[in-house]
């Protein structure tokens, strides 16, 4: 019957009637362990900053800087595109490490737990702070793993720009859409860093094109490499006209020689240089109105004249529009084109200034700030990351936590460097800051200075809202914005060693889930067993993996499942009562709910009242009526997995007097359930968007293989010498998709989730 249902639920109806933007990316080199022992090693850290030999500078400006000086920037990418081997070049680079790390190593910076270390993958984000050419540079390194996509989003809410890094081989890959799609939704300014420009099948050509197609952006030039793949040794300038040339005998990339292209020495390249820089301009001066007047004003006649002070300011604001998105290229693993990297950060992505945050108005000179993510310490206890807006927050001070409704005390204050992190006396508005003390605050909290300052931005907003016939609810979800934590897609069950250690295992997933808001955790009703719920395999792997090395418990773990829903196809009507008398008082509810199936996607049920139904009735009863439908939609009549897509209409109700809340909400839940029992019904399942990369000689195996595993291909491209399988594929059919089996074809599998 299950796979009758399955069947039934892979259809083009089904697939549109849920989306959750999730991308599953497997790659098979990326998720093999690594078989070597892992060893420790130290870490060699330079100075810190402002340290220069025995001249200590004044903390406040080295703390402090310009709010102009700040850049807050996240590096984002598909898996294995280079994120962390960038940010570990950008930091020694900067002088912050002594010596350049490596993911092959295990002795990256950024990737500093022993699961990440062990994969040479990211999980979790880190925030570095360093300088760069007197700028403040605060910098997340994201995951580039589905399973971890929240880990991005809440960083990327509160980033000023970013750096989208691209596999120059492979151009615009699964997981790059979506991490592209999360900075479209915070309006994020973004540069383009084409990497591995010396690996095999590397094209700068394909990869521009890809972004122009695949992403629907326009891709400015400002660098043309020299050389592709093993000829790979360095990047011409287009903006200056300027070859840069790394030595080819430098171990660590810090000598480069920038050469301004000659006639006489370099004609096919100041050739084509120079026809990019004339496109360059002519790109700008279409999409920026005030540059296209200065271009037809005085060098109209002769773009060569035009300097590059004054292409770079243009490119500038037409990045911070968000019209065109600057690319530059290199080589990260060959330590070459992260200097000018680190300058076109400084030089095109927005200060915190220069972002136009609305809920600022509000505030004025009052703190407000966002907790964007949770850290727990063992000596410490809870480590909370939050990104100042405006007002300066100082140690000792009292905060007022705004959706939490509490007032706390932040006892330290830490400049965050990955693990390692630098006590500091204040932080004001731009920077991101590490505070120790709050016990209370989650991820995407608001945080004011007092109650009173949240209550008088509250009506600053209100006023605001009127003036320009807002909702007042809108100008109120403005002022606490969070992050939308996406629905579980897996679940299984975890077990402590012995019944003894069950408030231990308790005490951990407590702690794990206020760091992780993805990971859900819940009582199964029949069983009493306890539920681990996560984004994927390698999510809930990780969680049990991190319970026995930081918690010290052996837990064990049931199979894992698929997070299945249930759905209803047709408007069913259902009445019940409940008449029940506990000791002296007498309960009696009479109810009548209409369950159908909604238009448009919703994971949770739409509730909607007649209007027979008196207000002063529904003032008392709302909320049980609420709780009742909402706990019967928790578990459907098909597999007891839970029901989605539904309008519940309430069209009738009767309260004898003295009937307590309980007995309302159970009364309704029992006629929902049973109005769901009388619908025809349907099975929902996830389903993968599904992108498998395979050399020519390969794809009829895998073609067979999707086909085994009820697939439905969509579309065959073609790759360099590769070809792209698209389509889609039920996520329970390749959830035993391992290297073993799917890697002896030495493919790559990436998949965006559905259901």
């Amino acid at each position: 019957m299950l796979s009758n249902l399955r069947i039934c639920a892979v259809s083009h109806q089904t697939i549109s009637s849920v989306h959750i933007n999730n991308i599953c990316c497997y790659k098979v080199r990326a998720s093999l362990k690594r078989l070597k022992p892992h060893v420790p090693l130290g870490r060699n850290y330079s100075s810190l900053p402002g340290l220069i030999g025995n001249d200590i500078k004044s903390l406040h400006s080295i703390i402090n800087p310009p709010i102009a000086k700040i850049r807050n920037i996240g590096i984002m990418a598909h898996i294995d595109a280079g994120k962390t081997t960038t940010t570990e070049r950008i930091l020694y680079y900067s002088g912050y490490t002594g010596s350049l790390g490596d993911v092959d190593d295990g002795d990256t910076v950024t990737d500093f737990m022993a699961q990440e270390r062990e994969r040479g993958i990211t999980i979790q984000s880190a925030a570095v702070t360093f300088d760069w050419k007197g700028y403040r540079v605060n910098l997340i390194d994201t995951p580039g793993h589905v399973d971890f996509t929240l880990e991005v989003e809440r960083c990327l809410r509160v980033l000023d720009g970013a750096v989208a890094i691209f596999d120059a081989s492979a151009g615009v890959e699964a997981q790059t859409l979506t991490v592209w799609r999360q900075a479209d939704k915070h309006n994020i300014p973004r540069i383009c860093f084409l990497n591995k420009m010396d690996k095999t099948g590397a094209s700068f050509k394909y990869a521009v094109e890809s972004i122009r197609e695949k992403l629907k952006a326009k891709p400015l030039l400002l660098q043309l490499p020299i050389g592709e793949a093993k000829t790979f040794k360095g990047v011409v300038d287009v903006v200056t006209k300027e070859k840069l040339l790394w030595n080819s005998n430098s171990n660590d990339g810090k000598d480069f020689e920038r050469k301004p292209l000659l006639e006489m020495s370099d004609p096919e390249l100041l050739k084509e240089t120079t026809e990019a820089r004339n496109a360059l301009i002519e790109q700008v001066a279409d999409l920026d109105d005030e540059f296209a007047d200065l271009v037809l004003e005085e060098f109209s006649e002769n773009f060569d004249l035009l300097p590059a002070e004054k292409l770079q300011t243009a490119i500038h604001r037409v990045t911070l529009a968000q019209t065109a998105v600057p690319v530059l290229c290199g080589s990260a693993l060959k330590n070459k084109g992260i200097q000018p990297l680190l300058d076109a950060v400084t030089v095109y992505l927005p200060s915190p200034e220069e972002r136009n945050y609305e809920f600022l108005q509000w505030y004025k000179d009052d703190l407000c700030a966002l907790a964007f993510k949770v850290l727990h310490d063992k000596q410490r206890g809870p480590l909370v990351f939050m990104r100042i807006y405006s007002g300066t927050i100082k140690p000792q001070l009292a905060i007022h936590n705004v959706n939490g409704n509490c007032t706390e005390r932040i006892s330290r204050l830490l400049l965050p460097f990955a693990d390692q992190h630098v006590e500091i006396p204040s932080l004001t508005a731009g920077n991101i800051a590490l505070t120790v003390g709050l016990k209370h605050t989650a991820t995407g909290d608001t945080i004011v200075s007092s109650k009173s300052s949240a209550l008088a931005a509250a009506r600053r907003a209100e006023r605001e809202g009127e003036k320009k016939h807002r909702q007042n609810n809108e100008a109120e979800r403005v002022l606490l914005a969070g992050v939308e934590i996406p629905e579980p897609v897996f679940f299984c069950t975890i077990e402590p060693p012995s019944v003894s250690k069950q408030p231990d295992l308790e005490h951990a997933l407590k702690c794990l889930q206020r760091e992780d808001p993805s990971l859900k955790v819940r009582l199964d009703p029949d069983s009493g067993q306890t539920v681990l719920c996560g984004m994927g395999e390698l999510h809930i792997e990780i969680i049990h993996d991190r319970i026995k090395r930081e918690y010290g418990l052996e837990t064990y773990l049931g199979p894992l499942q698929v997070a299945y829903r249930e759905t209803i196809l047709n408007s069913v009507r259902a009445t019940d009562t409940l008449d029940r008398t506990l000791g002296d008082k007498r309960h009696l509810v009479t109810v009548e709910v209409e369950a159908r199936p909604t238009e448009t996607s919703s994971v949770t049920p739409v509730i909607e009242y007649a209007e027979s139904i008196s207000e002063g009735l529904l003032k008392v009863s709302k909320e049980a009526i609420e709780s009742g439908i909402h706990s019967a939609c928790l578990q459907g009549p098909l597999l007891g997995s839970p029901v989605q897509d539904v309008a519940i209409t309430v069209y009738s109700l009767t309260i004898h007097p003295g009937t307590s809340t309980t007995m309302i909400s159970a009364c309704v839940s029992r006629c929902v359930q049973k109005a769901l029992k009388k619908a025809d019904k349907q099975v929902l399942e996830p389903l993968m968007n599904l992108e498998v990369t395979v050399a020519r000689d390969y794809l009829s195996p895998v073609l067979a293989d999707l086909a085994q595993r009820r697939g439905n291909i969509q579309e065959i491209q073609t790759r360099q010498d590769n070809k792209v399988v698209i389509g889609f594929v039920p996520l329970a059919d390749i959830m035993e998709t391992r290297c073993s089996d799917m890697g002896k074809t030495g493919h790559r599998l990436c998949a965006s989730e559905e259901h």
